[in-house]
């Protein structure tokens, strides 16, 4: 069984998105974790967002990638260009991904266009996590 890591800067929003989407569609091939090089706790329109596909990530928490030194990773995605900047150096045979997706966090506006921000990013990732678990697991 493989072993994912998704790191962000917070793990509030896109590392939790990517986190419930790898896990759906890799199902037993592997075990997804999230971090971020800070924690910002699980963003609440993220939890939403995902409900709506189908997803519950309510049950995730906010995790420091320190806590995962002694995880010996196959892969790691950096979700975030500052999360690719500023992660750690792991002593680990893992094959690193990069995509920045948009922060759905930073979105302005009304209450619906903000939302509609959650769903264009939530898609986004739902798109590259498909692909990546159908081109790598």
């Amino acid at each position: 069984m493989k072993k994912i890591l998704v790191l962000c800067t917070g793990n509030s929003c896109r590392s939790q998105i990517a986190h419930g989407y790898l896990q759906n569609f890799a199902g037993e091939k592997a075990i997804v974790y999230s971090a971020g090089v800070e924690t910002h706790g699980v963003n609440p329109q993220a939890i939403s967002v995902m409900a709506e596909d189908g997803i519950d990530i309510s049950h995730h928490t906010s995790n420091n990638v320190s806590e995962y030194s002694g995880i010996d990773f196959d892969f790691v995605i950096t979700v975030c260009d500052n999360a690719k900047e500023r992660c750690p150096f792991f002593p680990t045979r893992a094959v690193k991904f990069h995509e920045n997706f948009p922060d759905p966090a930073k979105a302005t506006g009304t209450p619906e266009e903000i939302m509609a921000s959650f769903r264009n990013v939530r898609q986004q990732i739902k798109d590259y996590s498909q692909h990546f678990t159908s081109k790598n697991l």
